[in-house]
């Protein structure tokens, strides 16, 4: 399925957890691994504006279609960890903003050039918003999986309900890039030739450059490193394949099988 930008501008909103009992972790705790994970989820959703940065200083921004997408994406990614740092706070956990100042205080200096790589990127090649796009759509196809089964590990029914409200409106992010990915990919070779080798050699799982590597070891080994979490990588990579040109890249199975190790 796609879904065109205003369709999706018409259905954005607020992630909605008023009528969640959220203080019910007061009595019912999340166990430890749950809650480590939950930091992670927090700190990259809390992260999404970063991400936007980077991608507007390329030519995406002179798509309108794409700029209205992620006017939408960041907002309702915002409220995702908004909602998580509330069940992180139930918990008596740092969370918001001052979890995030402390999470962009520890980022490499060399962050601070991303924008520029971006951007000089952009300028010498028209098909970096195709990679942006399929990028977008393997960040989010992993996000998605990752809370899936975050729900399954955990049995709580408030926090898979929480999750299952995040999923579907991280779908509806699917939809859209993976209907630009799809789009763009099958427009042009070069463009095809440019994602396949940059995400073969430079995609890894989501939050893994701003978060430390051990937490992003345990996230992946805690969700996907058992027979369930190993059959979902593989599903992932199925949609991968159906991308035009990127067939066998086999990328989210191979990051399992080196984090989890």
């Amino acid at each position: 399925m796609s879904i065109d930008s205003d369709t999706l501008v018409r259905r954005s909103a607020r992630l909605r957890v008023e009528d969640l009992d959220l203080g019910v972790f007061g009595h019912e705790p999340l166990d430890p691994a749950t809650l480590r994970c939950l930091r992670y989820m927090h700190d990259v959703e809390g992260h999404t504006a970063c991400y936007l940065r980077d991608i507007l200083v390329t030519r995406a921004h002179r798509d309108p279609d794409v700029t209205a997408f992620l006017t939408c994406w960041n907002y309702e990614e915002h409220w995702h960890a908004d909602a998580i740092g509330q069940v992180l706070d139930a918990h008596g956990e740092m969370a918001g903003g001052s979890r995030l100042t402390e999470m962009r205080r520890r980022l490499p200096k060399r962050d601070a050039l991303r924008p520029m790589v971006f951007h000089f990127t952009s300028a010498v090649t028209r098909h970096l918003t195709a990679l942006q796009m399929t990028w977008g759509a393997v960040n989010e196809w992993t996000t998605q999986a990752g809370y899936a089964r975050l729900a399954a590990k955990a049995d709580h029914p408030v926090l898979a309900e929480l999750l299952r409200r995040i999923m579907r409106q991280e779908g509806r992010h699917i939809d859209f890039y993976a209907g630009q990915a799809k789009s763009r990919l099958g427009d042009s070779r070069a463009a095809q030739r440019l994602t396949r080798a940059a995400l073969g050699r430079l995609w890894a799982p989501v939050g893994s450059g701003v978060m430390p590597g051990d937490e992003t070891r345990f996230l992946v080994g805690h969700l996907f490193a058992d027979d369930t979490g190993l059959a979902t990588a593989r599903r992932i990579d199925r949609q991968i394949d159906r991308l035009p040109g990127l067939a066998g890249l086999h990328l989210v199975a191979t990051s399992v099988a080196e984090l989890a190790a």
